[in-house]
């Protein structure tokens, strides 16, 4: 693809490969701990194992998730009853192990969260809080946090009428906080008006802040893989994404390429442009176009955003290791001191190199960008699997399903032939 030419060089070892070491080499299993910030780092090495088949990334998720449970399947510092959705995250990454071992203490981890979002408090409508704490309130990052586990579990284990309620949220949080003006979402919305940061007629904080945008991106086109073809709402949550992209593109920093921390403000003083959330957006373009969610016009505004990240963000120190600059550490709404939602709000939070949620962010995009590379590589190929005539049928032992099972494109284990099927061709 002629639009990739200068940011991967035929030869040289992938950026995702390079951020992914970083990532191992900062964070070893010694340090794990139960939360959002290190699941996305370790979604994207997770990424990188599947894009590449290389042991060494598999074996560092499972050690670092080994680290936080058990042989009964209990989480270290996992709090159920926080009903935290930020918590949900790291089961993708247990669900994954599961998948790949079918271990039984990762069975009973992400039965325990799946249970969480069972009893999960909802607004009247029937959207999901995002914390107990904070009563009837749904935040734009709660769709990554929450429904993207919720939507792997409901195709792993076959339930599919999940599949309505997953949508629901992002519908239902779509029509709360899109702005008509510009396309853009509002990081978040309470439904009860009774928070300091919320507008009282509309319930609505004050600002598109990027990451918040990035995180219910990068949601749409994670819960869309899993998402069944015949699904009611399937048309729908892409139509979704589409007015999502062509918001997001508009917003794009024409010099650099970049995004800018709050959204609409580029001439504000004191915004500045934020790698995490530009990464996030080169994933959602550039997987809603390999997945054929979005218009090809996209792969301009993905690799535009791309070579942006590249050029301002990633730095080579001494060592040779490769860094993320950029990342605006937090951003949040309400609590103790009070997050009102303001624009001097979201720029005066600090600004750190090799943060975890921007690191996974950049693999996870410089994975995208990788696969764009090769999309004809297999073009006019077919890959003939004997699942017709040779359809064998087991007992799961742990759940105790009926599963079909070898020769499978989807599997993950080594039955299966989902190491072709990473790269989509």
């Amino acid at each position: 693809m002629a639009i990739l030419a200068g940011v991967i060089s035929a030869g040289a070892q992938p950026l995702s490969q390079k951020m992914a070491a970083t990532a191992m080499r900062l964070w070893p299993d010694s340090t794990a701990r139960w939360g959002y910030e290190p699941a996305v780092a370790l979604r994207g090495i997770d990424q990188v194992w599947q894009q590449t088949a290389d042991k060494q990334y598999f074996g560092y998720v499972q050690k670092y998730m080994d680290g936080l449970i058990d042989k009964d399947g209990n989480m270290k510092g996992y709090k159920p009853e926080e009903f935290q959705l930020d918590h949900i995250l790291p089961g993708r990454l247990a669900l994954m192990l599961y998948k790949v071992t079918k271990a039984e203490k990762y069975y009973k981890a992400v039965q325990q969260l799946r249970k969480q979002l069972n009893v999960q408090p909802r607004v009247p409508e029937g959207g999901f809080w995002h914390k107990k704490k904070y009563e009837n309130q749904m935040w734009l990052d709660g769709l990554y946090m929450g429904d993207t586990f919720y939507a792997d579990y409901a195709a792993t284990f076959g339930e599919t009428a999940d599949f309505d309620d997953i949508a629901k949220q992002f519908i239902l949080i779509e029509q709360h906080t899109r702005d008509p003006k510009t396309g853009l979402l509002y990081h978040a919305w309470d439904e009860s008006r009774k928070e300091e940061w919320a507008d009282p007629k509309t319930g609505l904080s004050a600002n598109f802040w990027a990451r918040a945008d990035g995180w219910y991106g990068m949601a749409l086109v994670d819960v869309l893989d899993d998402m069944p073809l015949d699904q009611p709402k399937r048309a729908e949550l892409i139509d979704i994404l589409n007015r999502f992209a062509a918001a997001v593109a508009k917003c794009q920093d024409a010099k650099s390429g970049a995004w800018y921390e709050v959204m609409d403000k580029p001439n504000e003083k004191g915004n500045y442009l934020e790698s995490s959330a530009s990464c996030m957006f080169v994933y959602a373009l550039a997987k809603g176009v390999r997945m054929g969610y979005l218009p090809q016009s996209y792969l301009t505004v993905a690799d535009k955003g791309y070579k942006g990240v590249v050029n301002k963000f990633i730095e080579t120190d001494a060592k040779g290791q490769v860094n993320l600059t950029g990342t605006v550490s937090v951003g949040g709404l309400g609590g103790t001191p009070n997050r009102d939602g303001s624009f001097a709000y979201y720029i005066s939070e600090k600004v750190v190199t090799n943060d975890p949620k921007g690191v996974g962010a950049f693999i996870q995009a410089a994975v995208e960008m990788e696969r764009l590379e090769h999309m004809k590589d297999a073009q006019g190929k077919v890959v003939l699997l004997d699942s017709y005539f040779n359809d064998e049928q087991k007992k799961d032992p742990i759940t105790g399903q009926m599963i079909s099972w070898h020769y499978k494109w989807n599997e993950l284990n080594n039955d299966g032939f989902s190491f072709f099927n990473s790269f989509h061709l």
